[in-house]
């Protein structure tokens, strides 16, 4: 399976607390719900598409929790084609702390994460879909797991939060492959890494 990460940023790189005020207050965090507001349309009908295609989700514990507590109660699922590929698709969650999972579906990996993520990757399918998960999107990114990222940015400047990337880490060559705005103006990219960049020498 492809290794596909979908991440919703701010123009600044803000990736906290997008769905609503009280989301995640990490940090003295003030600003959740940033994206709400700007999430319709076609933004909405692309990434419904996005979770179609998934044969499975790897979460981290925090994105995990949040998504369970929504997505995975909602009385009809079969309502959003989100909610429909969440509940019906196997999920994974890389933890060392969480032992007793809710969500019907979920498989706990601890211990070796590297290894359980090659392992999933190995198995035939489309793709392992990871969504939000920001610190194990970066785990990911650094260890070289992640074959394509896919970006909605939406056009605000959020000021504070928890950011995609932080300011020093590995770097890496992205190739375009999509590109798109809605009229929200909510831009979509899809990258592929392609090792790390060239610098110039003079």
């Amino acid at each position: 399976m492809k290794l596909t990460t979908v991440t919703n940023v701010s123009v600044d790189g803000v990736m906290q607390g997008l769905g609503g005020s009280d989301e995640d207050r990490r940090g003295g965090f003030e600003r959740g719900g940033w994206a709400l507001p700007l999430f319709s349309g076609e933004a909405e009908t692309f990434l419904g598409q996005v979770y179609q295609r998934a044969d499975a989700f790897l979460f981290g514990r925090r994105t995990y929790e949040i998504f369970a507590g929504s997505w995975g109660v909602m009385e009809d699922p079969g309502s959003s084609p989100i909610a429909a590929a969440l509940n019906t698709r196997p999920k994974y969650v890389a933890s060392s702390t969480l032992t007793d999972p809710q969500w019907v579906d979920t498989t706990v990996l601890s211990g070796d994460v590297a290894a359980a993520v090659r392992e999933l990757k190995a198995k035939p399918g489309g793709e392992l879909q990871v969504h939000g998960s920001g610190s194990l999107v970066r785990w990911l990114f650094d260890n070289q797991l992640v074959d394509e990222i896919i970006l909605l940015t939406y056009p605000v400047v959020v000021g504070q939060g928890v950011r995609l990337f932080p300011d020093a880490g590995p770097d890496r060559a992205l190739d375009l492959v999509d590109s798109r705005a809605t009229p929200e103006g909510i831009t979509i990219q899809v990258y592929r890494p392609t090792g790390r960049p060239q610098y110039a020498t003079t």
